[in-house]
């Protein structure tokens, strides 16, 4: 479809659901002082402004990279107020249905209705002002995750019974990062706290499971330092995942592209982070040894590309030792690992940001992603083999999160019982 036509249908549709809830909206607001009014429908009519310059601004503002922290607090601005509105219609339309029923009843009862009050009904009032208060909930509530969600890290500790552990490697720590998107932070400070946070554990080692930028590999400008500063007595182990080939921009050159992505990869080593790429490294301690292995994104879902190889990866690891496999998309999990490849203990992913939305209680969890990764946040066993879903450190999209936080993990190996 022609991107003109396309934005015309959008903005026709929502210049229509606009005006079909301020006729609900002028109900709602009746009983408020003439003040109250005036903001509100200042507000009502400043978020209808905010959505269409963010359809009209959208490309202008999506190429250039200093400006596409503002597109994406006006997008999300955009998208909470359509949703709201399509949902303050939804009570709006249910009020009608029923006063077109009334309508109808009064129709096929032929009594005087001349003197009656009902012979002009008017909207439900609280139908509408549930409907106003239903509206108000979206855009309340992305405003909380941007503002308290998006940097609230908490630490999640796990501890990982793996069989054959080496004596020498009861009680080994792993920091597991993932799904930074430095292109996406809108706070420096408060992300710097949560590297504090990362620092402070003080771990054996540190596993990042891909997503470091968005697209670009410029987006670390400014951020290494701060990068850098992670480190860990036995290795900072890094893999790419699927942002990170800048699969999403459009290129001039297959080589830009390609330097891109070189150029990602040099940024990370100079970091201190070993970056393996369909490879793996050994970590020793006195006599005893464990198996690091890393494979490029590897996805089974949707488009996510299969840029790794788990037969290279392997090569060279020995058959006895314990392996521990930093694969950026969970769905290589149950797609290859588990069928193909016994041999690895453990999987260390992220790539769903548990959708930064959903519930979380206690061990109770749900988010929407679930319904496309059945394996989308935290620890899952098959038999003798570990999954773990970090839900990301940063976010994307949408600059927030909500009731699914930002993560940093703590795992501690311990030997499995026999």
């Amino acid at each position: 479809m022609n991107r003109t036509l396309l934005f015309l249908l959008v903005a026709l549709f929502v210049i229509a659901v606009d005006f079909y809830a301020y006729q609900g909206l002028k109900v709602a607001i009746a009983p408020f002082s003439p003040l109250a009014q005036k903001i509100s429908k200042g507000i009502f009519w400043g978020l209808s402004i905010v959505t269409i310059l963010g359809f009209l601004l959208f490309d202008t503002l999506s190429q250039t990279p200093a400006a596409r922290p503002a597109l994406t607090f006006i997008m999300t601005i955009g998208m909470a107020n359509i949703l709201g509105k399509i949902l303050f219609a939804v009570w709006l339309i249910i009020d009608d249905l029923i006063r077109l029923g009334k309508v109808i009843w009064q129709r096929l009862n032929p009594v005087d209705h001349s003197s009656s009050s009902e012979s002009t009904i008017s909207r439900n009032e609280f139908l509408t002002r549930a409907g106003a208060i239903t509206a108000a909930l979206p855009v309340i509530g992305m405003t909380w995750g941007i503002v308290s969600g998006a940097h609230d890290y908490r630490i999640i500790r796990r501890t990982l019974s793996i069989p054959n552990l080496p004596s020498e490697f009861e009680g080994f720590t792993i920091t597991h990062l993932s799904d930074i998107h430095t292109g996406s932070f809108w706070s420096k400070k408060a992300v710097a706290k949560g590297i504090q946070m990362v620092k402070e554990l003080n771990s054996d080692a540190v596993f990042f499971t891909g997503d470091l930028v968005n697209n670009m590999a410029t987006e670390l400008d400014g951020w290494e330092e701060l990068f850098s500063s992670i480190s860990a007595k036995h290795g900072v182990f890094s893999v790419l995942g699927n942002h990170d080939y800048g699969d999403y921009v459009a290129w001039e050159t297959d080589q830009a592209k390609k330097d891109n992505l070189n150029s990602l990869v040099q940024r990370q080593r100079d970091m201190g982070w070993d970056v393996l790429l369909d490879e793996n490294r050994q970590i020793k301690i006195g006599d005893q040894a464990i198996d690091v292995v890393g494979i490029q994104n590897w996805g089974a879902k949707g488009r996510f590309p299969k840029y790794g190889s788990m037969e290279k990866a392997v090569i060279g690891l020995e058959k006895n030792t314990v392996k521990l496999l930093l694969s950026h998309d969970p769905s290589h999990w149950k797609a290859e690992v588990l069928k193909d490849y016994p041999q690895i203990d453990a999987m260390f992913s992220g790539h769903t940001h548990g959708f930064q939305f959903g519930i979380e209680v206690g061990s109770a969890k749900w988010s929407p992603v679930k319904y496309f990764y059945p394996e989308w946040a935290d620890l899952y066993t098959e038999k003798d083999q570990l999954l773990y879903v970090n839900r990301g450190f940063g976010y994307i999209g949408y600059p927030g999160r909500l009731g699914i936080l930002p993560e940093i993990t703590l795992h501690t190996l311990v030997r499995s019982n026999p």
